[in-house]
């Protein structure tokens, strides 16, 4: 979950390295620090807290070099401190390593270690690697390496220098992302293209077991016995800018700006008016569909959320049974999988180990597997049978948003894809749904113009310790992706609840001026939902309702409301989410937040 660099080239590598981390901060923010090989000695500097502790450093006192290794830290084994901080290093420091992912066999390997006479430092995973090296190096750095990785467990994406050998920098990837950048006579490693765009456009995408030298004379891909790897070079297309703030305050604010083109770039060549719903590479059969038996999606926050949104609409369109699940739970609870069974995994990184692992084992069992995913190359992209790429854009903050609009996007396009397969809708019906789901960019683009109600709602509800989200169908699964934007950028403690379920607890939490956030967008359930909006009235809570334009019922039960342009309910969830995005963004920034690195968070989680 952390993030690594590593350059090989002409320039002062220390600047380029810093650079780099800066693109990947978004991905752990604890610490951070490099190693430049100076004049056939490693300097390592690194730091507790933010990178721009180690940017004022190296500021005040340069390391000179042209190779070097960078990380930025989302702490597991271990405090975030000095010491716990990469790169870690043998302890006389001739080779350093930088490592993304848990080694879990590491107790182990560092008691075996401890009784060969090496030292340990730091309460962390990591520092068993370079010891591992140095115990199996005997003058071939590549060598050292490819043994020392034959005994790790776990996941690992490292970059290896070592001061006997000046001129090369050794990587290697399992189960944790890395990019080869292939610059002018200068090379790069990174976990995530953002921090190469500056230099380079041509990467290389890295498999599991995939070993990489680079030198200032360029790139060797081996296997882990030594033979040779041909690759074809990966374009990256999307602008450098697409990964800068664009004059927006935070990130996330602007990729919240971003998501009415995200969905409608999406849509885009898959869904046009009175023709067929054209997917890229992605083909099945009227035989193929009626052949699975059952449909498991399967992801992580966010993207669960949008999976529960999904669930809902593959149901109605196609009728076919779904169900939904969080994959850390999913993949240990022995679920039901064969031949007939379809799993569709979504994570925006296309990275996320236990989304990854569900896709793993599922083809094992037997499943097909199709993929909803941000990121052309990922792990997940690679390894389904079926992608369907989210067209998002690189998404930088944390907390998602224009992620989270386009995999619902991508979960009506294949719920109208299998419905037209299925012939389980008629061609008018299907019509409609689309002629709406085109309109609704431009809807996106309106709700995002309602921010002198929200920040009035935030300027006066940011002090609150609790606050609940209430919905029924679609709106309560929206409702908890707004309860999660909450509490993962302001701190605040919020629960989401399906509004039926009141009476079964929740409302003994209910008492004067608790703050209440509402959906009340789905016109078939909107008079149960003014009911227990009355209940939460009742008893002393202040509620806040997000409701369709046109609604002349909502205002007389609620305390203040925010009207979002009308669709249909099936597609609403695109549109009712922006309020509360916006609502979380607004209450953070009034309690002094970083809304862009949330405490304790990083974007991808590709550790257990």
């Amino acid at each position: 979950m952390c993030g690594i660099v590593g350059y090989v080239g002409n320039r002062q590598a220390s600047s380029i390295l810093v650079e780099g981390l800066s693109k990947l901060e978004y991905r752990g923010y604890d610490s951070a620090g490099i190693a430049v090989l100076n004049n056939n000695e490693i300097e390592v500097r690194k730091f507790k807290g933010r990178l721009q502790n180690l940017a004022n450093s190296l500021n005040e006192k340069p390391i000179n070099g042209n190779i070097g290794i960078g990380h930025t830290r989302w702490a597991t084994h271990g405090e975030p401190s000095d010491v716990n901080s990469h790169p870690h290093s043998n302890a006389n420091v001739t080779l350093s390593v930088v490592h993304n992912g848990i080694i879990e066999n590491y107790i182990k390997l560092r008691e075996w270690l401890t009784s060969k006479g090496y030292t340990f430092f730091s309460e962390t995973d990591t520092e068993v690697i370079p010891n591992l090296i140095d115990f199996y190096y005997e003058g071939d750095l590549f060598d050292a390496v490819v043994k020392a990785t034959s005994k790790l467990e776990g996941s690992f994406a490292i970059g290896v220098v070592n001061k006997n050998e000046p001129d090369k920098l050794i990587a290697v990837r399992k189960d944790s992302p890395l990019i080869v950048g292939l610059g002018n006579d200068e090379f790069f490693i990174a976990s995530d293209i953002p921090a190469v765009l500056n230099y380079t456009r041509n990467i290389y995408l890295l498999e599991d077991k995939e070993f990489v030298i680079l030198t200032k004379d360029g790139v060797e891909l081996r296997t882990e016995e030594g033979e040779k790897i041909e690759k074809e070079i990966y374009h990256v297309t999307w602008n450098v800018d697409a990964a800068e703030k664009g004059g927006y305050e935070d990130f996330m604010l602007k990729e919240i700006h971003e998501q009415p083109k995200a969905v409608k770039d999406t849509l885009l060549g898959k869904i046009a008016l009175n023709k067929e719903i054209t997917l890229d590479n992605i083909t099945f059969t009227k035989e193929e569909l009626e052949n699975f038996d059952k449909i498991y999606i399967v992801a992580c926050g966010t993207a669960y959320h949008a999976g529960v949104v999904g669930k809902t609409v593959i149901e109605k369109l196609a009728k076919i049974p779904v169900e939904v699940d969080i994959a850390s739970e999913f993949r240990y609870r022995d679920p039901m999988i064969t031949d007939k069974t379809l799993i569709i995994v979504v994570s925006q990184s296309g990275e996320t180990a236990d989304t990854l692992a569900v896709l793993r084992d599922g083809k094992k069992q037997g499943a097909r597997i199709l993929a909803i995913t941000n990121v052309v190359g990922s792990s997940v992209s690679r390894e389904a049978d079926d992608v369907f790429y989210t067209l998002a854009g690189p998404e930088i903050a944390v907390a998602s948003t224009k992620a989270y609009v386009t995999q619902l996007a991508a979960f009506y396009i294949l719920g109208l894809y299998f419905a037209s397969l299925k012939n389980t809708l008629c061609i008018e019906e299907i019509e409609t749904i689309k002629s709406e789901l085109l309109q609704i960019p431009d809807k996106i683009e309106r709700a995002l113009n309602m921010k002198d109600s929200l920040q009035k709602f935030a300027s006066s509800h940011y002090n609150h310790k609790d606050m609940y989200f209430l919905g029924r169908g679609l709106d309560y699964a929206v409702a908890m992706e707004g309860s999660l934007k909450l509490k993962e950028i302001s701190y605040i403690h919020c629960d989401a609840y399906a509004a039926g379920e009141l009476k079964h607890g929740p409302i003994a939490l209910i008492e004067k001026d608790t703050a209440v956030i509402t959906l009340l967008t789905q016109e078939y359930l909107k008079d149960k939902m003014i009911s227990n909006v009355r209940e939460v009235s009742t008893r002393g809570g202040n509620i806040f309702a997000v409701v369709n334009e046109g609604d002349t019922i909502a205002r007389e039960v609620c305390d203040d409301l925010v009207y979002i342009p009308k669709t249909i309910d099936l597609l609403t969830p695109l549109v009712s989410v922006i309020p509360l995005q916006l609502i979380s963004y607004y209450i953070a920034k009034q309690k002094g937040c970083d809304v862009d690195k949330p405490r304790n968070l990083a974007k991808s989680v590709t550790v257990e």
